[in-house]
């Protein structure tokens, strides 16, 4: 471990679906928010089909933790009236971030299609966002080329849309090797991004669940880290190479100069919270009034 800084640190969940999950969402609260984040986001399903769950789950939050909280929105199956609508509630509610996506497509469709009366792209939407003036807008990135994409210049060149549209950051897709992200922040240095640019980070807890994800957005596996995931699973030492793993490329991101990480947590806090402890981010405060 270097000497560095101990970074500030953000936390993606997702909305709970059941009774089973809701518990699971606040035990995973209540074990990541003692690191005190900067804020905390909630996903949407596939296609918006968590969208009233998503919108409960940040109200909720906001409410009873104190925790900043960033709601994601989305493009998909809304008119531009219901979107907006939805991001007034959340500044009425005192929700002022919002993660602006365009969104995944509903499951068993062939690709995203725009709602008739809706935003066509993420672009759009952060430009209607950016109107109100009532948000801070984050948006995402891919360090590794968009399944959808012609080349990674053409996602760079869309990046730089969304951040003059609007947006003041954005946080990447999860990637696996330290390299990858900074030949991607070059590149968006390059192209005249200045926004903050986090490095999206994702513990690996459960292996066969990783590879559908990086085959579904288009995130290389080193062949290292397949074989030993491969060999860990037969072992069943998976966690503790997925703490080693997660905590190494944390700390070759920090030595080169990156000063903030977010992570997915799939509502699964503890290998989080252990590559927290790792990189000297340790408890600060305790979380009040939740249940």
């Amino acid at each position: 471990m270097s000497a560095h800084t101990a970074p500030s640190v953000s936390f993606e969940f997702f909305p709970p679906k059941s009774l089973q999950g809701s518990f699971r969402l606040w035990d995973c609260v209540n074990t990541l928010a003692p690191l005190d984040p900067s804020f905390v986001s909630v996903t949407y399903g596939a296609g918006g089909t968590t969208r009233q769950l998503t919108h409960e789950a940040v109200a909720t939050l906001h409410d009873a933790t104190g925790l900043k909280v960033a709601a994601h929105l989305t493009c998909v199956d809304a008119t531009k009236a219901e979107t907006l609508e939805i991001a007034e509630n959340y500044a009425a509610a005192g929700v002022t971030e919002i993660v602006a996506l365009r969104g995944d497509a509903p499951k068993g469709s062939d690709g995203f299609r725009p709602h008739p009366d809706g935003f066509a792209s993420s672009v759009a939407l952060i430009g209607a966002l950016a109107d109100t003036g009532k948000f801070t807008i984050r948006v995402g990135a891919y360090p590794e080329k968009h399944p959808e994409a012609s080349d990674q210049a053409a996602d760079i060149a869309f990046l730089k849309r969304k951040i003059d549209a609007g947006a003041t950051s954005a946080i990447t897709q999860f990637f696996f090797e330290a390299d990858t992200f900074f030949r991607f922040r070059d590149a968006c240095v390059k192209a005249g991004i200045d926004a903050p640019i986090l490095p999206g980070i994702l513990p690996v807890e459960n292996w066969a669940g990783t590879q559908r994800f990086a085959r579904a957005c288009g995130t290389a596996i080193p062949q290292v880290i397949h074989d030993a995931f491969e060999n860990a699973t037969r072992d069943g030492t998976t966690d503790l190479l997925a703490t080693a793993v997660a905590t190494e490329l944390c700390d070759d991101l920090l030595r080169g100069g990156v000063e903030h990480l977010h992570f997915y947590t799939l509502n699964r806090p503890e290998l989080t919270r252990d590559v927290c402890h790792a990189l000297g981010v340790t408890p600060k405060v305790q979380l009040q009034n939740v249940a």
